[in-house]
């Protein structure tokens, strides 16, 4: 049986602008589900276009590894080993991957990872064989997007995603490490791609080609550039509903922040480092000299922020679109590495009074997972969190002892069984066909009888008054 380690979720706001972070506690106790473990420093879950049956498990000594949702078990051969080419660890390694939203079709997919050289390396490959059933990649199909030489062995950013509305892939940079980024990298727009996040076409030219959209094509800066001034943004995530932007960028010392940059965004946005730190302007003497000014006309403050007195490593996490727990819905989760408290907010562009507090969703005294590295989605929008240090993968769920909606008693959210398709509902009421009575679908011929019947229904019935009449 499958243990369980509950959770406390820190609920947490701040207000930007016209826009906000409304916190709101779910109604629903929450608590983690141990999904996998024995694994090799596992720091990123993710999933393939439609498939609901398994997830990926990227472990930064360089291999990744498939859960298959059937038999409860992580797969014995890696889908993917790049440990021969990868340098671990520390910040190093193999770091996220990303599947073409194509998938099914052409069998893509990205990886970030550090080499020995060392560089920041982004490469496509190729699954072997049928995509919706393959669990091996093939290692020979390596084709090179990116490779940005890394001076220092930490700060290398780390995420590739597509973006729900385009369809073209984002990459974080990190600025190369070092403290306070003395080479100033972050704000350079003509000569860096570090301290950055990128936006390419791979579906056009080789190896890729330049979103006309994209903010500094025909202007000064590098034409790759999406969005700038990062110290380390590890972990990213869209919206997939609303298409926003959330971008975790790890602190110094002192502040750390989660920025969300709206869908409607045209990119070219500074968010500050290394003149700011989060919503803070930077203090230490190595941080003047940077290209920037505190404050600036221009700089973009993050969305929400905390100090070092509450942790001191953020990790970015993911928003909750999944079926199982309706309240959470458009809920952004995070953790802090270091001390291991999980928060969540939810962002809406409304604008009120907000009244910080902290909430434990979980009863009894919680146990913190630690190390968290990194969050994840499967199919169905369901959030999992990877544990660095003890290997292991955790899936949030709700703390009702089973699922609070489960007609055909097969363990899982009818919401769950819709979506993947498990259970048809033609009706659309959000219960499975097999717990109720579905509604057939007519025939034109069939739609046509049945009007024709109300008709002569209704003809019958008024030859009668008139006869009575």
């Amino acid at each position: 049986m499958l243990s369980r380690r509950t959770i406390a979720i820190a609920i947490s706001g701040a207000l930007l602008a016209l826009a906000q972070v409304h916190a709101a506690p779910a109604a629903t106790p929450l608590t983690t589900q141990l999904v996998a473990s024995r694994l090799k420093n596992p720091v990123y879950v993710t999933h393939a276009p439609g498939d609901f049956d398994r997830i990926f498990i990227v472990q930064q000594t360089g291999e990744i590894r498939i859960l298959d949702f059937q038999t409860g078990k992580v797969l014995k051969t890696p889908f993917l080993d790049l440990s021969s080419t990868v340098s671990c660890c520390l910040e190093f390694g193999l770091l996220t991957m990303a599947f073409h939203p194509n998938y099914a079709t052409n069998g893509y997919f990205f990886v970030y990872y550090t080499d020995t050289s060392p560089a920041m390396i982004v490469e496509r490959y190729s699954v072997s064989g049928d995509p919706a059933t393959s669990n091996v990649a093939d290692p020979q199909s390596a084709f090179p997007l990116f490779v940005i030489p890394q001076p220092a062995p930490n700060h290398n950013g780390g995420w590739l995603g597509f973006g729900p509305n385009d369809g073209y892939l984002y990459i974080t940079t990190g600025d190369g490490g070092f403290f306070c980024d003395p080479d100033q990298v972050a704000q350079d727009i003509t000569n860096e791609r570090k301290g950055k996040i990128l936006r390419v076409d791979v579906d056009s030219g080789s190896p890729y080609a330049i979103p006309s959209g994209n903010p500094f094509v025909n202007e000064v800066g590098d034409d790759e550039i999406w969005a700038y001034g990062f110290r380390n943004p590890f972990r990213a995530a869209f919206d997939s509903e609303t298409g926003n932007f959330y971008i975790a960028d790890v602190g110094a010392r002192s502040v750390e922040e989660v920025n969300i940059q709206l869908a409607s965004s045209s990119g070219g946005e500074n968010y500050g480092w290394d003149c700011m730190e989060g919503d803070q302007c930077s203090t230490v003497s190595d941080c003047t000299d940077n290209g920037c000014t505190c404050n600036e006309a221009g700089l973009t403050l993050p969305a929400h922020t905390y100090t070092h007195a509450d942790g001191l490593a953020i990790t970015g996490g993911e928003v909750y679109r999944g079926c199982a727990i309706s309240d959470l819905d458009g809920s952004y989760f995070f953790a802090d590495y270091v001390n291991g408290r999980i928060w969540s907010f939810e962002y809406t562009t409304m604008v009120e009074n907000l009244t910080e507090r902290t909430s434990e969703l979980a009863p009894g005294q919680p146990q913190f997972i630690g190390s968290i590295s990194s969050f994840g989605r499967d199919a169905l929008g369901e959030i999992y969190i990877c544990d660095l240090n003890d290997g292991e993968i955790f899936k949030i769920v709700p703390d009702t002892g089973g699922p609070s909606l489960d007609c055909n008693e097969n363990s899982i959210e009818d919401a769950c069984d819709i979506r993947s398709g498990t259970s048809t509902d033609i009706n659309k009421d959000l219960i499975p066909d097999e717990c109720g009575e579905p509604v057939p679908a007519l025939s034109r011929r069939g739609l046509a009888f049945v009007v024709l019947l109300i008709f002569a229904t209704g003809v019958s019935a008024a030859l009668r008054v008139r006869r009575r009449a």
